[in-house]
Parts: C-alpha cells; structure tokens; sequence
C-alpha cells in the first residue's frame, strides 16, 4: 500500500470533518443532538485522532500510546485546538508508517473490549479499520452538523 497514498485519504476526512466542525463554531460543535443518547461532534471528530494514533501508532508500529477510549466521547474543546493538533497527529502517523516498514503482521494486539473487526487483522487491514472509522465518522459529523444547523434555524 502507498502510505503517502492512504494518509492523503486520511487527511482527506479529517479536513471534512474539521469544515464540518467550523461551520458549526465552537459552541454547536460541542453540543450533543440528543444529550445522553449521542455525542458532539467535537467528540466524535477527537474520537477519530485517538482512533487514528492508537491503531496506526501502537497496533501496527508498536508505539506506546496512552489512550483512554471512553473519555473520547466526553471530550471539548475548540475547532483551533482540535485542528492544531493534525499536523502533529499526521507526523506522528508517517513516522509509524515508516518504522512498521510493511511488516505484515501488526506488533500489537487491540484489547478485547476496543471494538473493531472481530478478527485479527494484517497491517493493511488495520489501516483499512482506520480509514472505515474516520469515513463512516465524518458523515456523522456532517449529520450532526446538518441537525443542528437546522435546529438552530440556520
């Protein structure tokens, strides 16, 4: 797989999810649609930056990555933080993509209780994981986003 190839396409639903998340501002962007029974997009868009750096940084190149998946869903803050924070994400990602160096198989194993494919999986499947979150996340960052515009009469 061309890794310069894949991250483009990464980059590609991040930036969505981000023009998504401006159009929204700060204080729509972290607003729950149906408080307790969906999240923000904020979160959703922040849940996508840990899903990237953990499968790609510590499943498939073995970096130690400090995650904690269910605070994701509680997470705020500002589009600018959240955008700052890509570039470095994306670095972090090449470095990965290098040092995993096309090893077939992943250096780690996710916990059982992280949801994903229900087999283990090479290092392509892994990144093809990544890229099946953040494209079925960005559209519910833009349904999110289409609901409250609408909601807030805009």
């Amino acid at each position: 797989m061309d890794q310069n190839e894949y991250l483009y396409f990464l980059r590609r639903a991040f930036d969505g999810m981000i023009n998504a998340l401006e159009e929204l501002g700060d204080e729509l962007a972290n607003v729950e649609p149906s408080p307790g029974r969906t999240n923000s997009a904020y979160a959703i868009a922040y849940h996508c930056t840990a899903v990237a750096d953990y499968w790609i940084g510590h499943i498939v190149a073995g970096r130690p990555v400090d995650r904690d998946r269910d605070s994701e869903f509680a997470a705020r803050g500002t589009v600018a933080e959240l955008k700052r924070g890509l570039d470095p994400l994306f670095d972090r990602l090449r470095d990965d993509l290098r040092r995993a160096g096309g090893r077939t198989l992943p250096r780690n194993a996710p916990p059982p209780s992280y949801e994903g494919p229900d087999r283990r999986l090479t290092s392509v499947g892994v990144q093809l994981h990544v890229l099946e979150e953040l494209a079925q996340h960005h559209g519910q960052i833009e349904i999110t986003r289409d609901t409250l515009l609408d909601g807030a009469g805009r």
